[in-house]
């Protein structure tokens, strides 16, 4: 047998020392969720840099043949238990004065390791060989590719100069403003209070979620006067180039700086040389809640909730405003579909015997599927890419393996005696969050966001990463059929069909049970106002509205603007909606945001009274009946005459200022009749990824004639790839004749195969959609995402989920069992279909 030091030098030429370009792996391994703090350490491979645990090295070495790798491990400090807390003051982690939270301390050992007989070498050592000892340093002062991603993310942007600063008119009032003593001018607020730099007006700052902060007059009164810029009083200090001061934009909606702020403040007599800081920032304040989250006043608040561990029972560490995806993600993997397609039936390794070379860039290992050695031939890299990160959530999560009590910590702010934690050691999803939030610019980002929009952005890429296998692809158990029925004025009907995932239903709250409640409120409430008095909490009344109500809004007949192929006219239509399947797994979105005047956002305070079983059955579409009469098929004709409608000029100013492109914004309008900016916004949404989305509207009549033909020649080179002559002609009439686009288009719409080109005067069918799931209309209810928040934007997600005969509850690291799940307050229902 070779000496270990001559078997490391016959293999140096599998040694590489890492480039500064090179993305080195060196926190947590690339397959599962060991870490150097786990039991057998963690193994980096000196080839390749990628990060393995104990259980996953040897199928590395497998399948890649590299022998020598970088073995660290980490063992706990003692530490005393009286060190003292460190307050972060930035939004950042491993930066000065970022997050310290108190982590316990480690000691570090290095060591060669060359595979297969795990023949070790100590480092450092000088008989190392010199390639091994640059390479091996190069590693660890090497910033590893998990954190600089994370520190990118969590670094807060960097303050602009806001474009209103440097003309701002101010307005010679006579205003003086004392040192203190300040007070909200319309309300007895003496904190948050900002000072607008154009009439010098004092008031207090906006409501937070949980009902701290101010009472918006501040806002309120920007909206009534259009003055931008506020400071806010108790932040302005001497050192203005520190940008200490909390300056905020409303037209901007963003912390900003004012270069002329001493002259601007000046302007109301205040000399800011002999201001000290008494206020938190904004930022200081959002760090203050990250820091200092209370989350027993979001969900069961009061409740001795019993922690639960084992498989199906992991919780998901909170990266930064990620309660949004773990929330989801835990609803989504309690479901048959995703939990046998990317966990019961695979092993970690068969997966990553197929994943690329990196499969932290990979989908699917991330989340838990891998697919035919054949089909990923057929893929291009780009689809490839989206083969890993899935297996590696399903395996966290699922397995139970990190499904344990964190370790015992001294509240320290309390000196109490040692508690122990409801919380678990967890798994943070970071690779499985860059993967999944790759090009996507608020997913990818630390921002809170809304766990409907990342619900369908998951089960678009789920889709994608499945083309061409549909039976492969469990974002399928969640698809419908939707069938629209078009009652024209002359009496003859139409039928629309379309496929969706979830329903988005409207609260009707006249629909509200407690209707007398509410006016009694509604009474004491303006009584209140008149004394100046502030309503306690046990006063509030909240109206309650069945969900049988909302279900019936979805279905019920609704006046709709309609071109009439009949009477050759715009006229109006009558229109009713059914499903022509019931899915597997119905996921109901209550829109409880609202837009008010001047469109901003309001989320309304209402129960759902939501059943445990629902029965859909009377929401079946019927399809075209005996003696109804079909519209003509004069569908060129419509669509000419449509598209000589004008665009509303106010619903693309809205559409503008939402930050829409402004060719998109118009065809949007026209396309919905100019019937209103929520019904544009919505078309826009869903018609984004459209190949003719940036097709200019003079050109589209002139297109159709020409797309309505299609290359023969194509035609064939699209089936010489093994796809069917129907599918490759919609393909190529949705692409503009262009056969890269049109495979694209084919991988992206995996149901094209069974949907039909169904128009406006088309007949529709009472069975169900080929290739959707498809049962009775009966479902249990299974998980409930509610959010805490004035907006989908900021506050908390948090999850209550069926499981084993009793309700869980997932609040991001912290899994324990419900007492009082909140089913009324659901923002995201999620139902599994009963069989007879």
């Amino acid at each position: 047998m070779l000496d270990p030091m001559d078997l490391l030098r016959s293999n140096l030429s599998r040694v590489r020392i890492p480039e500064p370009t090179n993305r080195i792996y060196k926190q947590e391994c690339c397959v599962s969720f060991d870490s150097p703090k786990s039991e057998g350490g963690l193994f980096i491979d000196m080839s390749t840099f990628l990060a393995f645990g104990k259980d996953c090295v040897d199928w590395n070495y497998e399948k890649t043949g590299n022998p020598v790798y970088l073995h660290i491990k980490q063992t706990k400090k003692l530490v005393p238990e009286d060190r003292p807390l460190k307050k972060p003051t930035l939004l950042a982690i491993g930066v000065d004065g970022g997050f310290d939270n108190n982590e316990p301390e480690y000691e570090e050992a290095h060591s060669i390791v060359i595979l297969p007989d795990y023949v070790s070498l100590s480092f450092p050592s000088v008989e190392l060989p010199e390639k091994v000892r640059l390479a091996v340093d190069a590693i660890l002062m090497a910033e590893g590719a998990e954190r600089k991603e994370q520190l990118a993310a969590w670094t807060a942007d960097k303050k602009e100069v806001s474009a209103y600063a440097m003309s701002l008119q101010q307005i010679d009032n006579g205003v003086i403003i004392p040192r203190s003593g300040w007070k909200c001018a319309k309300c007895d607020k003496t904190e948050n209070l900002w000072l607008n730099l154009t009439d010098g007006m004092i008031l207090c700052g906006r409501r937070n979620w949980d009902g701290t902060g101010g009472n918006n007059h501040a806002f309120e009164h920007y909206k009534e006067t259009g003055y931008p810029i506020a400071v806010k009083l108790g932040t302005i200090t001497a050192d203005l180039e520190g940008a200490d001061s909390d300056v905020f934009s409303y037209p901007e909606d963003d912390s900003v700086l004012d270069p002329l702020l001493a002259q601007h403040l000046a302007f109301f007599g205040i000399d800011f040389s002999s201001l000290q800081k008494t206020e938190m920032t904004t930022a200081e304040r959002e760090l203050d809640q990250n820091t200092n989250f209370d989350w027993n006043r979001i969900q069961e608040s009061g409740q001795e909730v019993e922690p639960l561990f084992g498989p199906g029972y992991t919780g998901l560490v909170n990266l930064g405003n990620s309660c949004y995806m773990a929330s989801t993600m835990q609803v989504v993997f309690s479901t048959k579909s995703f939990f046998s397609r990317y966990y019961s039936n695979l092993s970690l390794k068969a997966a990553f015997e197929v994943a690329p070379a990196d499969p932290t860039v990979d989908l699917n290992m991330q989340l838990g599927h891998w697919v035919q050695l054949s089909y990923c031939c057929v893929l291009m890299a780009g689809l490839l890419s989206t083969n890993w990160t899935q297996t590696k959530l399903a395996h966290g999560m699922l397995s139970g393996k990190y499904s344990i009590p964190a370790s015992e910590k001294i509240d320290i702010a309390n000196a109490a005696a040692p508690m122990s934690s409801s919380k678990q050691e967890s798994i943070p999803p970071r690779m499985f969050k860059a993967v999944i939030a790759a090009n996507h610019p608020e997913f990818s980002s630390m921002r809170q966001q809304d766990a409907f929009e990342f619900f369908l952005h998951l089960l678009d890429q789920v889709g994608r990463a499945n083309a061409g296998h549909p039976e492969l692809d469990p974002s399928r158990s969640f698809k419908f059929g939707i069938e629209e029925r078009l009652l024209c004025s002359s009496g003859k009907v139409a039928y629309n069909k379309r496929g969706d995932y979830l329903l988005s239903l409207n609260i009707p709250l006249h629909e509200a049970t407690n209707k007398d409640q509410l006016e009694a409120f509604n009474k004491l409430k303006a009584e209140k106002k008149e004394e100046g008095k502030e309503l306690s909490s046990d006063e509030i009344v909240r109206p309650r509205v069945p969900l049988e109500a909302c279900l019936a809004s979805f279905t019920g007949p609704e006046e709709v603007d309609f071109y009439s192929t009949a009477l050759k006219t715009k006229t109006t239509a009558i229109k009713t909606t059914g499903l022509t399947s019931f899915p597997d797994y119905l996921m109901l979105h209550m829109k409880k945001f609202v837009m008010e005047e001047g469109w901003v956002p309001k989320k309304l305070d209402v129960y759902i009274d939501v059943p445990d079983i629902i029965d859909i059955s009377h929401m079946r579409s019927k399809g075209i009946q005996p003696g109804e009469e079909l519209l003509p098929e004069a569908v060129d004709e419509g669509k000419v005459e449509s598209e000589k409608i004008l665009a509303n000029e106010e619903i693309v100013a809205q559409l503008l200022s939402m930050g829409f492109n402004h060719l998109h914004c118009q065809k949007a309008a026209i396309n919905t009749s100019n019937a209103g900016v929520e019904e544009a916004m919505n078309w826009l949404l869903s018609h984004m990824d459209d190949p003719d989305i940036d097709v200019p509207i003079s050109q589209e009549s002139e297109n159709a004639e020409a797309l309505s033909f299609v290359d023969q020649s194509k035609v064939d080179t699209l089936i010489s790839f093994g796809f069917q002559e129907d599918i490759a002609r919609k393909a190529l009439r949705a692409s503009g004749g262009d056969i890269e686009k049109a495979t694209d288009w084919i991988f992206s719409n995996p149901d094209a195969a069974s949907s039909s080109d169904m128009d406006a005067t088309s007949s529709g069918t009472p069975s169900a959609d080929a290739g959707l799931p498809d049962g009775g209309g009966r479902y249990r209810l299974m998980g409930v995402v509610s959010h805490i928040g004035t907006s989908t934007h900021c506050g908390h997600y948090v999850a209550h989920i069926c499981k084993d005969g009793r309700w869980v509850i997932f609040n991001d690291d912290k899994v324990g069992a419900s007492i009082n799940p909140p089913k009324d307050m659901g923002y995201l229902y999620f139902f599994e279909r009963l069989n007879s």
